[in-house]
């Protein structure tokens, strides 16, 4: 028998060697073969269910498959990134990342999962700022008079919030922890209720979703006091930030998409292509101004240093005002 010369044994070995990243490439290519699960721990009906069935329906039309929206609200999330964690990690299992995400690992003593390690990122897609509303008929019109107030009324302001460990809540203890004040939280089941104790002065502010707010703020039947974001609002580009007077002071809604741990590479960056590509779009990118939110395109890296800085950001405000679910 006729050894092989060494150059025959050389494309040999060149051609085992190639033999996985071509199967990775025909698998990005071949990716989706079949429908594709985005599962989201929201409610239907509100912006973010809105969000995902906005990225959701790009990513059909341009990858020629069903992205079909799953709402799994409860636990404050966690039921839906559960389920995502125990899916396959091939790309057809997705969830719909949220800010409880990044303050559930801190306010929950006992998951299932560790959602920086069991959550692979795949792309961001938007931050939503909140506004500080109050009743109209509250003393303070500016954020320095409204910390003056609180100082000198402590644990006589009632903050509302859609519940325990909400952003809206974190947002306001975040506030407390700043300005060194002391507002006492009141907790409700969902938005239109606070909203309503809100609008009639059972409480007396709140920190909320851009979208859940603008209409009662141009109509005259809330006050707006500052946005949370870090730079201003391009819905209300007049209103200054609570940045400006307490620097450094953020919070906001972070948006994006996740994949189950061990996803390859190569789906997660078709994925992430094309949710930037979406991001780029002027349809998008106006519909995303409309609901209050700004776009936020970027790598899976960059959005998990994201994830990783909220979920430490929410961590000492969690233990701060020593916050535990119900």
């Amino acid at each position: 028998m006729k050894r092989p010369h060494r150059r025959q044994l050389l494309h040999l070995a060149a051609g085992a060697a190639a033999l996985p990243f071509a199967a990775y490439v025909a698998r990005a290519q071949a990716y989706p073969s079949r429908p594709v699960h985005l599962i989201s721990g929201f409610a239907a009906g509100g912006s973010s269910d809105t969000l995902a069935r906005l990225i959701g329906q790009w990513l059909s039309e341009r990858l020629n498959q069903p992205f079909i929206i799953e709402n799994r609200a409860g636990a404050g999330g966690n039921i839906a990134t559960e389920a995502v964690v125990r899916a396959s990690p091939d790309g057809y299992t997705l969830l719909q990342v949220g800010p409880t995400s990044m303050i559930n690992p801190t306010l929950y003593d006992k998951l299932n999962f560790n959602f920086i390690r069991d959550i692979a990122p795949v792309a961001s897609i938007s931050r939503e700022p909140s506004v500080v509303v109050v009743n109209p008929s509250f003393p303070a019109k500016t954020v320095p008079e409204f910390i003056a107030y609180a100082k000198a009324n402590p644990r006589k302001i009632n903050m509302a919030s859609v519940g325990i460990g909400s952003l809206p809540h974190v947002a306001g203890e975040l506030f407390n922890m700043m300005a060194g004040v002391n507002m006492v939280h009141v907790p409700y089941r969902g938005g239109s209720a606070a909203v309503t104790d809100l609008l009639g002065g059972q409480v007396h502010v709140m920190f909320i979703a851009t979208s859940a707010s603008i209409g009662y703020i141009m109509g005259g039947k809330l006050r707006a006091l500052a946005v949370t974001t870090a730079t201003r609002s391009e819905v209300l580009p007049e209103m200054p930030t609570v940045g400006d007077f307490l620097p450094g002071y953020e919070a906001s809604s972070l948006f994006g998409v996740g994949a189950p741990r061990n996803t390859p590479a190569e789906i997660i960056g078709k994925l992430n292509s094309e949710i930037n590509n979406a991001l780029a779009d002027p349809k998008i990118k106006a519909r995303l101004t409309e609901m209050g939110s700004t776009a936020v395109a970027g790598s899976p890296a960059e959005f998990g240093k994201l994830i990783a800085d909220e979920t430490d950001k929410w961590a000492k405000v969690v233990k701060f005002a020593g916050i535990k679910p119900q």
